[in-house]
């Protein structure tokens, strides 16, 4: 007899918008050879589009509405409670607009991945694309990093370059760092679910070795 093929590692996702990140995630994990599987998907806004993106997919939802709660800690407990019903082994954050306690962010140390629309370590925070435009630079893109205690400032993981036109608005720029966000996230949550990369106290290691710096893909 054929042993039965070893569990997929568990994903949950959470996302806050309209999840065009999560779109990407489900398409690549439907594919026959992802190593991974999406169990459910979270947010924090009961209307939010990604939840209707996850239930054409069959995926299980959930809601936790940060505004039922009067302060982030028990919003963060609540969500750290639900995710432990699920058990997953990544969580990744695709577009959830929150900013997590560090006691959330160590519960799930080395578990988490984030995706930020720049080149970390620049540019952490909000309206990334305009601060790129009025700052003159050439090259902009976007960072897949391990989720730690510091905002937007763990780990590195991958990036892929985004070349910045001289007729660029905050919204054209947008859009093609978005692109690259659909092809970059997919190929680092492989990984992750190969095994093939963990955070340690130095960083990231990429197949056992520390990574000295991020995976790169060049974008246009």
């Amino acid at each position: 007899m054929m042993a039965d093929p070893a569990p997929k590692p568990k994903i949950v996702v959470l996302a806050s918008g309209s999840g065009t990140n999560l779109q990407a995630l489900i398409d690549a994990s439907r594919e026959r050879d992802f190593p991974g599987e999406i169990i459910a998907v979270g947010c924090n806004r009961p209307g939010a589009f990604a939840l209707e993106r996850a239930a054409q997919a069959n995926i299980k939802t959930f809601v936790i509405d940060h505004q039922q709660f009067g302060s982030r800690e028990e919003f963060d407990g609540a969500l750290i409670a639900e995710l432990h019903r699920h058990n997953p082994d990544v969580i990744v954050l695709a577009g959830f607009m929150r900013i997590l306690t560090a006691d959330f962010v160590r519960a799930f140390r080395g578990r988490m991945l984030n995706v930020h629309p720049s080149l970390l370590p620049a540019y952490t925070g909000l309206n990334t694309h305009q601060r790129v435009l009025d700052a003159g630079d050439k090259v902009h893109g976007v960072s897949i990093h391990f989720v730690t205690e510091e905002l937007d400032g763990g780990p590195v993981i991958a990036q892929a370059d985004v070349v910045v036109n001289a007729d660029d608005t905050p919204e054209s720029l947008a859009e093609r760092v978005q692109q690259q966000e659909h092809l970059l996230y997919p190929i680092v949550l492989r990984w992750f679910c190969e095994g093939r990369i963990q955070l340690a106290a130095e960083g990231v290691l990429f197949d056992g070795e520390p990574l000295p710096k991020p995976m790169r893909l060049s974008g246009n």
